[in-house]
C-alpha cells in the first residue's frame, strides 16, 4: 500500500510539471485547479488508508497476551501428632543412621574448650568438670594429656587440646 502511495504522488508531481510547462489559457486554469484538487484528495485518502492500516497492525501487536507468571504455591504442611509441624527437610520414612561409635567418641564438645592465661603462658585446654558433664567418654581420654595448672582463681585441671588432637580427637563444631 505504501509503494502505491509513493507511485501516486510521483505520478501527480510529473503531471503537474508537464501541465506547468504548457501555455496558460483561461479555461485551463479551472481544469488545473480541479486536477490538483483530485490529486490532493487521492493523496490524502491514500495517506489516511495507510495510517489506518498501520494502526491496525500496532493494535494487533499490542493485544498479544503477555506470558503470565504464576508464583509457585506452598505445599500444605503436614501435621505430626500433638499439633507440631514436621520440618520440610525430613522424610518420615527415612531415619538418619547414627555415627559409628569410634567417630562419635573422638568428637569433643566445643563449649568445654577454653584458653586459660597462667604465669607460664596460655593453655588451650578442655576443662575436666565440663567434659565430665557433657562428654560420655571422659574417663577414656588419654592420661598423658591431663594437665594440672594454677590460675588466679586457684588450681584447675583439664586436658591439653594439642595433645588430644595428636591422639585423634577433634573439636565438635556447631
Amino acid at each position: 500500500m505504501y509503494r502505491r502511495f509513493i507511485a501516486l504522488v510521483t505520478a501527480a508531481s510529473l503531471a503537474l510539471t508537464a501541465i506547468g510547462a504548457a501555455p496558460a489559457q483561461a479555461g485551463n486554469d479551472e481544469d488545473l485547479a480541479k486536477a490538483l484538487a483530485v490529486i490532493l484528495g487521492v493523496a490524502v485518502v491514500g495517506k489516511i488508508i495507510h495510517d489506518k492500516k498501520k494502526e491496525r497492525e500496532q493494535v494487533v501487536s499490542r493485544h498479544q497476551p503477555a506470558p503470565v507468571y504464576t508464583a509457585p504455591r506452598p505445599r500444605p504442611r503436614h501435621q505430626e501428632s500433638y499439633g507440631q509441624p514436621r520440618p520440610r527437610h525430613q522424610n518420615p520414612y527415612v531415619q538418619p543412621r547414627p555415627l559409628p561409635r569410634n567417630v562419635d567418641r573422638k568428637l569433643l564438645p566445643g563449649n568445654c574448650f577454653r584458653s586459660v592465661d597462667t604465669r607460664r603462658g596460655t593453655y588451650h585446654v578442655f576443662g575436666t568438670t565440663c567434659l565430665n558433664q557433657n562428654y560420655r567418654h571422659a574417663s577414656r581420654l588419654p592420661q598423658q594429656c591431663f594437665v594440672d595448672f594454677r590460675t588466679r582463681a586457684g588450681r584447675e585441671t583439664g586436658y591439653d587440646a594439642r595433645c588430644l588432637r595428636d591422639n585423634g580427637y577433634s573439636l565438635a563444631r556447631g
